[in-house]
């Protein structure tokens, strides 16, 4: 009796050492939102270069600053993803029952959820990133842009062997 009494007690401590120790990532969560201010930083500089750039520009530097800008936008949204989601999931539920802009995908993004919206904004980075290489095709060496569309085609089967994977789990639960 005495024995199985403190090895309840060792491992009901244990388990609320290993539980508490969730909040390790609270403070990765925090340095990824202090890096949106980074990329607001940057968003800022390239919007500005973009703007004081516009007078001698062709239409296909225009495009190639907008499409940075987009890019830039997709990054944060991306981490913007990562710290909600995997706050929800990982550490705590975010106390913002009825706030007027809280997203309804927050508390309904999953581990699997997360990773096909990782994956979906890495698709569009990528995608992007080999826009520009073609709107600089003149610039771009024929190397660079078979390794540059070889990784984006291997992002989209990643993509979709994750999608695959989701499905395939998804049914077996059913």
């Amino acid at each position: 009796m005495e024995v199985s009494s403190r090895s309840t007690r060792f491992e009901r401590l244990l388990e609320r050492t290993l539980f508490a120790s969730r909040w390790v990532l609270a403070p990765i969560y925090l340095g990824l939102a202090f890096s949106l201010l980074l990329l607001l930083v940057h968003f800022a500089l390239k919007a500005a270069s973009l703007l004081t750039g516009i007078v001698g520009a062709t239409s296909n530097d225009i495009i190639i600053g907008l499409l940075s800008l987009i890019d830039l936008s997709l990054v944060a949204n991306l981490v913007l993803i990562v710290i909600w989601a995997g706050y929800e999931n990982f550490v705590s539920r975010m106390e913002t029952p009825g706030h007027e802009d809280r997203p309804d995908w927050i508390s309904q993004v999953g581990y699997s959820g997360l990773k096909l919206k990782l994956m979906t904004s890495i698709l569009a980075i990528s995608a992007i990133s080999v826009l520009e290489d073609f709107m600089h095709i003149e610039d771009v060496s024929d190397r660079h842009l078979y390794w540059a569309v070889g990784i984006h085609l291997m992002f989209v089967f990643s993509a979709l062997v994750l999608a695959v994977m989701d499905w395939l789990a998804s049914r077996t639960k059913a």
